[in-house]
C-alpha cells in the first residue's frame, strides 16, 4: 500500500466534488466572457470609422451623450440587447451551456469515481470467494484508491491469508489428530483381539498393555478437551494467591527421580518469595510439561536450570537446557499441536505433540506468553511471561 499516492476517503471525495463543481463554473464563465468579447469585437469591427470612435468615447463616459450612446448600442447589438428578459442571449447562452457541460460532468465524474467503485468490486469479489472457502484469493489494490479502502483491502488480504493459514492448520491437525488416536486405539484393538483369538494368553500382564493404551488415549482426549477449551476462551482459572517459586520447587522435586534415572540435574533459583494470583493447579501443569520437555529431548546435556525473577510487576521464568536444541526454522511452529523436531531433540520422542501447545494455553489464559530461543552457548531457553494481576 502506497500512503503516498492514496488520500483518505474524505479528501478524495471532496476533491473530485469541487474540482468537478469549480471546473463547470469556471468553463461556463469562460465561454460566457469569451461570447461577449467576441461579439464585442465583431461589431466594433465592423463599425464606420466616424461612428466608432464616437462609442469608443461614450463607452467609457456614456453620460457625455446618453442619447447617441443608447442609439448606437440598439443599432449594433440589437434594441432587445439590454432587455432584463429570461429569454435574453445571455440567458439563452447560459442554459446551451449547462445542457452541453452536463455529459461532460457526468463523464468526468464517472471516471473521477472509477478507482472507488473497482476497489469495492475487487472486495466484493474477493468476498465471495472467501464465502466459498477460497481462501487463496486477494483483493487487487487500485491505483489512486482513498487510504481507508486501501488500508481496508491490505486488512482483507491479511485476514484471507490467516484463513489460509488456519486452514491448512487444521487440516493438518486433524490428520495429526486422528493419526495420535489411531495409534492407541488399534494397539489396544489389536492386543484384544489377539487374546480372543487365543493368540495371547488372557494374563495380567496382557491386560496391563491394553490398559496402558487406553489411558494414553484417555490421556489424548482430555489434552484436545482443554485446548478445545482455550481456543474458545472457556478454559476456566481457579485462581487463588501462591508462591510461584514454592510451585517450581515442588513440579521439580516430583520429576527428580526422573531426572537422577537419566543423570539431568534440575535447578530452579528464585531471588524473593514471588506471590502471584492464578491457577495453581493449571500453572503447576504448564511448569511440569516444560521440564518434562527437557527431560525427554534434552536429558544428555546433563542440566535444567530454572530462574524466575519479578519484571514490570508480573514475573519471567527461563527454562533453559543445555541439549542439542531444535532448528531455527523449528522455533516459529514449536508451540502447535502435534510438532516435532526433525533433529535429535526428537528423535527419542514419545509425546503426542500436545504438551507444549497446553503449557501455552495455559500461559496465555493467564494473559502471559510463552516464547521459545536458541542461546549463543547451545541448548534451548524457553521464556515465560506472567503479567501483574
Amino acid at each position: 500500500m502506497n500512503n503516498v499516492q492514496n488520500q483518505s476517503l474524505w479528501r478524495w471525495i471532496c476533491v473530485r466534488i469541487l474540482t468537478l463543481a469549480i471546473g463547470s463554473v469556471i468553463a461556463i464563465a469562460l465561454c460566457m466572457w469569451l461570447r461577449f468579447n467576441l461579439q464585442n469585437m465583431w461589431i466594433i469591427y465592423h463599425m464606420p470609422p466616424a461612428v466608432k470612435t464616437a462609442f469608443l468615447t461614450l463607452r467609457d463616459r456614456p453620460e457625455l451623450d446618453p442619447a447617441l450612446f443608447h442609439q448606437i448600442m440598439d443599432e449594433r447589438w440589437g434594441i432587445w440587447y439590454s432587455v432584463p428578459s429570461i429569454m435574453s442571449a445571455d440567458w439563452i447562452m447560459v442554459g446551451v451551456l449547462v445542457l452541453v457541460i452536463i455529459p461532460f460532468i457526468v463523464v468526468l465524474g464517472l471516471y473521477a469515481a472509477r478507482p472507488l467503485s473497482a476497489q469495492f468490486i475487487n472486495l466484493a469479489t474477493a468476498a465471495r470467494a472467501v464465502s466459498r472457502g477460497e481462501f487463496t484469493i486477494r483483493a487487487g489494490l487500485v491505483k489512486n484508491a482513498p487510504i481507508e479502502l486501501a488500508r481496508f483491502t491490505d486488512d482483507f488480504n491479511t485476514m484471507t491469508l490467516q484463513l489460509a493459514r488456519y486452514e491448512r492448520e487444521l487440516h493438518a491437525s486433524h490428520v495429526a489428530m486422528a493419526h495420535e488416536l489411531r495409534s492407541p486405539l488399534t494397539a489396544a484393538i489389536g492386543r484384544m483381539q489377539g487374546m480372543l483369538d487365543g493368540v495371547f494368553r488372557l494374563e495380567p500382564q496382557q491386560l496391563e498393555m491394553v490398559m496402558k493404551q487406553l489411558q494414553l488415549l484417555s490421556r489424548l482426549t482430555e489434552d484436545l478437551h482443554l485446548l478445545s477449551l482455550a481456543d474458545a476462551g472457556q478454559l476456566t482459572l481457579d485462581h487463588n494467591t501462591l508462591n510461584l517459586a514454592e510451585l517450581l520447587q515442588e513440579r521439580a522435586s516430583w520429576l527428580r527421580p526422573q531426572a537422577q534415572a537419566c543423570a539431568m540435574v534440575i535447578t530452579v533459583t528464585a531471588a524473593t518469595p514471588c506471590r502471584y494470583v492464578g491457577d495453581a493447579f493449571r500453572l503447576g501443569q504448564m511448569f511440569t510439561i516444560l521440564m518434562e520437555n527437557a527431560l525427554r529431548y534434552a536429558a544428555e546435556g546433563g542440566y535444567l536450570n530454572v530462574n524466575i525473577c519479578p519484571q514490570r510487576g508480573g514475573y519471567e521464568m527461563t527454562f533453559q537446557d543445555n541439549g542439542p536444541g531444535v532448528p531455527a526454522d523449528f522455533l516459529p511452529i514449536m508451540f502447535e499441536r502435534f510438532t516435532r523436531a526433525e533433529s535429535s531433540r526428537g528423535r527419542h520422542s514419545g509425546g503426542s505433540g500436545l504438551g507444549l501447545s497446553i503449557a501455552r494455553a495455559i500461559g496465555v489464559a493467564h494473559g502471559g506468553s510463552l516464547v521459545a530461543t536458541l542461546p549463543a552457548n547451545g541448548g534451548l531457553l524457553i521464556t515465560v511471561h506472567l503479567p501483574p494481576n
